[in-house]
């Protein structure tokens, strides 16, 4: 399917934070025709060229994807950071100075904000890498969020990333409504086994409507650049989120 895309200032309670949204291309065959949306959570470093790609191909299966910039508070609008040191001290930075309420306020902005399109069916689902995969863990608690894709998310078992005492992602795991779908690499130092343990225990506790998927693989498989890439991981991860945002979202 061809897309297109557009690029969106969102005021948050944090600030303005620009969003990149991909889409189904205008066409006679698209005339009509509603899509349900995909909230696409970056890495540490924003919307670099592998999340960009990432975006068009969830958009070229019949998705709106928007990819917030999640740090949208503590950056230039635009900014991207590069896989290299810097870029990894300044987004680790970042992270333990942005509090997860934060990220949900950017959460139900950009909710809020999808509703508005004549196009978006009004389902909405959440995928995220990394950093990104704990973000979109994080918005599955929002009741809004049927279906969500979590690739190797780090700082769920850890608590890494602040919040209120009692608020962490963890401990709001309950309040996971929608399906969710945990895809991970065994041989990722981020989220050691006793790591992914503690998450799967919880996820059962709760009694979460989910499925988990543990590959071999390093931590940022799915990133097409770099020497961590493996493509037929990259394929096959691409296939169970699709499988899965169709088949809920549709």
């Amino acid at each position: 399917m061809l897309i297109q895309n557009h690029q969106i200032d969102l005021e948050t309670p944090t600030g303005t934070m620009r969003s990149y949204v991909y889409h189904p291309k205008d066409s006679a065959e698209t005339a009509g025709k509603k899509f349900p949306a995909i909230i696409l959570y970056s890495e540490i470093f924003q919307q670099t060229s592998p999340i960009r790609r990432s975006a068009q191909i969830m958009a070229g299966h019949g998705f709106i994807v928007i990819v917030p910039e999640v740090f949208h508070e503590l950056n230039p609008i635009g900014t991207v950071l590069g896989y290299d040191d810097a870029g990894r001290d300044k987004g680790n930075a970042d992270k333990v100075a942005k509090y997860l309420e934060a990220h949900d306020s950017d959460t139900q902005t950009m909710i809020d904000y999808l509703r508005t399109l004549d196009y978006c069916s009004g389902k909405i689902g959440a995928m995220g890498f990394c950093l990104g995969g704990g973000l979109a863990y994080r918005a599955a608690i929002n009741p809004e969020i049927s279906a969500t894709s979590c690739f190797y998310a780090t700082d769920i078992h850890s608590g890494l990333t602040p919040s209120k005492p009692g608020n962490e992602s963890l401990a709001r795991t309950g309040e996971i409504k929608g399906e969710l779908q945990m895809i991970w690499g065994k041989q990722d130092p981020h989220i050691p086994a006793e790591g992914r343990a503690l998450v799967y225990k919880n996820l059962v506790e709760k009694a979460v409507n989910f499925t988990w998927h543990e590959f071999n693989g390093v931590h940022a498989f799915m990133r097409d650049e770099g020497d961590r890439y493996d493509a037929e991981l990259q394929l096959l991860g691409y296939q169970m989120a699709i499988g899965l945002f169709r088949r809920v979202l549709y």
